[in-house]
């Protein structure tokens, strides 16, 4: 604990020290910018509505380099996003909005716990929407070089959404990273996925039927298979070559048959897997934590569990989804 406080007055430190720099350099990078979006097509009164606006936010950096996924172990991580009281609130929206989403689960054919499970944890089922300046942010990040690439074509993204009439630059309010409406959205998933399942002529992703069409629609078009599991906890050995342990959501590596990993998960018999699936071994903690144990606590994870990873590349996060979604499975 001693440590993330030093960390957090050193971030602080640093934050304060150069705000007054950033803002200066901020505007000769907005000018740039806005004059880049213009060369991509985009009308000129939309860059100048959208981003005459845009402001630096040293907080947003702060918050950049300070995520949850970065220093909470698994266990705890998991604990916070998938408690009772969270299966509680999300029963409660079930009940209450019951026909809309059988009917996404059914159209679909993604799990409505799944759904409840990624609302949950995303924005606590609508309740945390966010309420940051979302081209701020995005022009922050896309100022700010660690990342800048990634969030200047998202911020273009969203610029191109605007001028398209696809989203209304009045209710860009969402999450310090850019992220919008129910299920946290980005630019770019709205651009891919997003849809009008009440055929109203307008993308509603702070309301029920679009956010949660939305969901599904992203989650079924980039694989994700009703009914297949996710991951399990599992006891290693320490015969288990450091190869086959994954301690990246970057990239998983060294996927093989269930079977051939038994020989090293000394509670095999415990679990019910099929063992045809293709599998590969997580370590979350390793590399993260200091002074966590190569071997435990690890999981057996799916193609299922790696569709969670693309919604958010954080093992920690796929984790805690699919445990809620479970923890969902036996209540609803």
């Amino acid at each position: 604990m001693t440590k993330i406080i030093k960390f957090i007055l050193s971030l602080s430190l640093v934050f304060t020290s150069c705000s007054f720099a950033s803002e200066n350099n901020f505007e000769t990078w907005l000018n740039n910018f806005k004059k880049k979006a213009i060369s991509e097509g985009i009308s000129k009164k939309v860059v100048n509505d959208v981003m005459n606006d845009a402001k630096f936010l040293p907080k947003v950096i702060e918050y950049d380099r300070y995520q949850p996924e970065f220093y909470e172990d698994t266990f705890t991580y998991i604990k916070k996003r998938s408690s009772k009281r969270k299966v509680k609130e999300g029963i409660k929206l079930y009940k209450k909005k019951k026909v809309i989403i059988d009917k996404v689960e059914n159209v679909f054919q993604v799990e409505k716990e799944l759904l409840l499970a990624l609302m949950g944890i995303e924005t606590n089922f609508g309740k945390y929407l966010g309420k940051m300046d979302i081209v701020s942010s995005l022009a922050t990040l896309s100022f700010d070089k660690r990342r800048s690439e990634f969030f200047t074509k998202e911020l273009l993204i969203l610029l191109k959404l605007v001028d398209n009439r696809i989203i209304n630059k009045e209710i860009l309010y969402g999450s310090w990273a850019g992220a919008f409406g129910n299920f946290q959205f980005m630019p770019r998933t709205i651009r891919n996925y997003a849809i009008d399942f009440n055929e109203n002529k307008t993308i509603e992703l702070k309301k029920t039927e679009d956010s949660f069409a939305s969901a599904a629609n992203y989650l079924k078009k980039i694989g994700w298979k009703k009914n297949q599991p996710c991951f399990f906890k599992i006891d290693l050995n320490n015969k288990i070559p450091k190869k086959y342990l994954n301690s990246s959501a970057r990239s998983i590596k060294n996927k093989k048959s269930v079977i051939f990993f038994k020989k090293y998960i000394m509670n095999f018999e415990d679990l019910k897997i099929k063992n045809n699936l293709r599998a590969a071994i997580i370590i979350p903690d390793k590399d993260i934590i200091p002074g966590s144990e190569t071997y435990s606590p690890a999981f057996i994870i799916f193609d299922n569990y790696e569709k969670i990873l693309s919604w958010n590349r954080s093992l920690r996060f796929a984790l805690a989804v699919c445990t809620l979604k479970d923890n969902f499975k036996n209540e609803i």
